[in-house]
């Protein structure tokens, strides 16, 4: 399931020839879509994540996580905000399940290889939805 977000229509990008931003709104697509191959190929070998549940080092692992161990892999990210500025790019979004229910809203840092054009490392920051 392609990600839903405000501004913008996805597109494949080359990893070497995307900006941060671009690289950011491919990261989602990727893993909205299950596309796990394309997801590896967006981040570095030394890829980590910074969650606040657990760290995953490593793209391999990484990508294993995402495609065999996660909970719930029928997600959507809506991203509502990206911020470019910087050596890498912060985005700003929700997670939705397969119904359209927001799971939690959450800011993605994310760090980039200028040279190489890959994502190195991301440190989400998450916060449950208030269900009232």
């Amino acid at each position: 399931m392609p990600s839903r977000r405000e501004g913008g229509e996805g597109e494949a990008v080359a990893p070497a020839d995307a900006d941060p931003a671009a690289l950011a709104r491919a990261y989602y697509d990727a893993l909205d879509a299950g596309e796990y191959d394309r997801l590896a190929s967006l981040l570095a070998p030394d890829f980590v994540q910074r969650r606040p549940d657990r760290t995953f080092e490593g793209r391999d692992r990484f990508v294993a996580f995402m495609r065999d161990e996660r909970p719930n892999t029928d997600t959507t990210h809506v991203v509502e905000r990206v911020y470019p500025a910087g050596p890498g790019v912060a985005v700003r979004g929700r997670l939705l399940d397969a119904d359209g229910d927001e799971l939690f809203a959450f800011v993605d840092v994310f760090s980039v290889d200028p040279e190489g054009g890959k994502l190195t490392a991301l440190e989400t920051y998450a916060a449950e939805s208030s269900t009232d």
